[in-house]
């Protein structure tokens, strides 16, 4: 218990010193029928730490997945490219990406059409990398395209599914996997240990840098503080943080 808390409050810590690499952008991407308003505290605790933010509001529920992450992405890096005019080195500004849950998979299908040459890093909350079990059988009843849209459609974990089509990852990307459900009814659906919505498994990506389980639930986890920390830890870093062992 001791070494949980002192690691809450280096991770706390975070949250009030600003990172290094002034007007980095960061975008922001929700995931399938939420909105921008559900990454907002995320987008306030990367300002404070020094980054320039663009909070994409996109919408999730009426187009396809390819269609979404140009509609999406393609304006915000207008918009990073704009901030990063204003600063003194225009020409090393990075762009970074902290997304939920299908806005990882905007992401994938961006890169896998797109090359971002300032890339930076990209953190994923949640992200179903390999589709949703939940999908696969709630897909077929009538109304599910009518509330989820194409996208949601097209996340299940067949090999025909957008996620399963896009490959590895050839950025460097650190993933969180949550570990607890308030949800049990969707949770009966999903093999093994889940947020509720996504799979620990499915959250994996070949090629990712980190992946990182904690107890949160899928609709909730961008709120979370120690989720925060984190993806402040791996923009900085590279990795997300982990307390050393004590001695014995």
């Amino acid at each position: 218990m001791k070494v949980k808390a002192i690691a809450a409050a280096i991770l706390s810590l975070l949250l009030l010193t600003p990172l290094s690499g002034n007007a980095t952008c960061v975008i922001l991407l929700h995931g399938l029928g939420r909105s921008d308003g559900s990454m907002q505290e995320l987008a306030e605790a990367l300002a404070k730490a020094n980054f320039h933010t663009v909070n994409v509001d996109y919408p999730s529920t009426l187009y396809p997945i390819e269609t979404l992450a140009g509609q999406a992405i393609a304006p915000a890096l207008d918009q990073c490219a704009s901030a990063a005019e204003k600063t003194e080195d225009p020409e090393d500004t990075r762009v970074h990406f902290v997304t939920h849950s299908m806005g990882g998979i905007l992401v994938r299908q961006y890169l896998s059409r797109v090359s971002i040459p300032n890339l930076g890093r990209v953190v994923m909350l949640g992200p179903p990398n390999q589709g949703s079990e939940v999908v696969d059988t709630l897909g077929e009843f009538p109304g599910f395209h009518a509330i989820m849209g194409d996208a949601g459609l097209q996340l299940g974990t067949g090999e025909e599914s957008v996620p399963n089509q896009l490959g590895a990852a050839n950025f460097d990307v650190g993933i969180i996997a949550g570990t607890r459900s308030i949800n049990p009814i969707l949770s009966q659906i999903i093999p093994s240990t889940d947020d509720g919505k996504v799979s620990v498994a499915s959250t994996r990506l070949e090629g990712m840098s980190d992946h990182l389980q904690m107890p949160v639930t899928h609709v909730f986890m961008m709120q979370n503080e120690q989720v925060i920390a984190q993806v402040l830890h791996f923009l900085q870093y590279g990795r997300f943080y982990r307390a050393e062992p004590t001695s014995p």
